[in-house]
């Protein structure tokens, strides 16, 4: 019996896989040939592509509406970069660089975790950490083996459960380092007191400081508002608009009065923009 399904999205927009996914908001997703790309999203496995504007996801689970919204395709982007163009002729040429990013909407328990195993992190180890703990303390997707680049098993993303209940010297065998009693603290305090829905919520949970934090409220929790400040950001905002680098709070003060609720966007075409050509 077929473990897995064809769902075909047509009349697809402002959309490039590579972009969406290699632009720091997303771990799973890894290239797997001829501009496709293999991963997962939770507990749902899948290999995807798009070519003339349809897009095609072998997927383990998951209907048309989840992978509509997973890649928020009801959204228009066109209109999106359109509006902070005007607004600051000067990003134009980013949202023309990372046209086809689309902000995912992501588990909010996976996007906390994900992201304090980011920290003072880079991506290729971040990836791996991130799957070493789904083969630890997820569960093997079925069905997956067709799907993942070199044919081995998916595993779902951990439960909370599972990881609130796990040893710190478990995770530490993982090497997550100094990450993983925050690991362990953060899935405890995500059972105990359910997914918190604000930034002050999450700077109140282990391991989670404003950057971390505003990344989550933009990835996990869908704040378009959110203005996350890294390194790269950084200097960003000091070449465009003269920021020193250590004024984070300026520079944040700075994005919600130019983008206002598109500043989240903002922050992903400057991102990818300056990462990738620099």
């Amino acid at each position: 019996m077929k473990k897995t399904k064809l769902i075909r999205i047509n009349d697809v927009k402002d959309l490039d896989l590579t972009h969406t996914f290699e632009c720091g908001q997303c771990f799973r997703w890894v290239p797997a040939g001829n501009g496709a790309y293999a991963g997962a999203a939770g507990d749902k496995a899948a290999l995807i592509s798009l070519e003339d504007g349809t897009l095609t996801i072998m997927a383990t689970g998951g209907d048309e509406e989840f992978w509509r919204n997973y890649f928020d395709l009801d959204t228009d982007y066109g209109e999106i970069k359109a509006a902070l163009a005007a607004g600051e002729p000067r990003i134009a040429e980013a949202c023309r660089y990372g046209s086809g990013i689309r902000i995912l909407n992501q588990d909010p328990f996976e996007t906390i975790i994900s992201f304090i195993i980011s920290q003072n992190n880079n991506i290729p180890r971040i990836r791996k950490n991130i799957e070493s703990l789904c083969r630890k303390y997820g569960s093997p997707v079925e069905g997956s083996e067709e799907l993942s680049r070199d044919g081995g098993t998916v595993y779902s993303f951990p439960a909370p459960r599972a990881l609130a209940e796990a040893e710190v010297s478990d995770l530490a065998d993982l090497k997550l380092g100094y990450r993983s009693g925050y690991i362990k603290a953060s899935a405890e305090q995500y059972l105990r007191e359910g997914c918190p829905d604000c930034r002050e919520e999450l700077l109140g949970f282990h391991g989670i400081g404003p950057k971390v934090a505003n990344c989550i409220m933009l990835f996990g929790l869908r704040d378009t508002a959110a203005f996350p400040v890294d390194t790269w950001v950084k200097h960003i905002m000091n070449d465009m608009y003269g920021f020193g680098m250590n004024d984070v709070r300026g520079m944040q003060a700075f994005a919600a009065e130019k983008f206002g609720p598109l500043a989240g966007y903002a922050q992903q075409y400057l991102f990818y923009y300056y990462r990738d050509r620099k």
